[in-house]
């Protein structure tokens, strides 16, 4: 019974990964590609802020300075990221490669040899079986 639901599991999430990896991919419509891509780098991006404001005061004015120089260090780390973001593409021949097309291929064809695997060893299974039906 519970090699049933092992091989209904890696079919369907086979079916998943295939499905996934062509949006990914873009080979039906190039859009998908592009949302894939942007999506990514969104999240990539994703920062959390917060700001308040309060009356003058001599502290206020020495915040103000601290302000300003963490909004400088603030384009300089906004710089550094996405420079990060840069160095974490694959650059092959002037075109931008995929990463996450790559680990989709990657875990379908794993999914793909456990599922031949799972049949290969059912089949091995009923022909012993069998075998020993005939004998016994």
């Amino acid at each position: 019974m519970q090699a049933v639901g092992y091989s209904s599991f890696l079919r369907i999430s086979a079916l998943v990964t295939a499905l996934v990896l062509v949006f990914d991919s873009g080979i039906l419509m190039p859009v998908t590609s592009q949302l894939s891509d942007t999506t990514i780098l969104y999240v990539a991006s994703i920062g959390v802020g917060a700001s308040a404001s309060v009356p003058e005061s001599e502290i206020n004015a020495l915040s103000a300075q601290i302000a300003e120089r963490q909004r400088v260090l603030d384009a300089k780390e906004a710089e550094l990221n996405e420079r990060e973001i840069a160095t974490r593409s694959f650059s092959v021949s002037g075109t931008t490669e995929n990463l996450s097309t790559y680990v989709l291929s990657t875990i379908l064809f794993i999914l793909t040899v456990l599922i031949v695997l799972n049949y290969a060893m059912d089949w091995a299974r009923v022909r012993s079986y069998r075998y020993e039906r005939q004998v016994g």
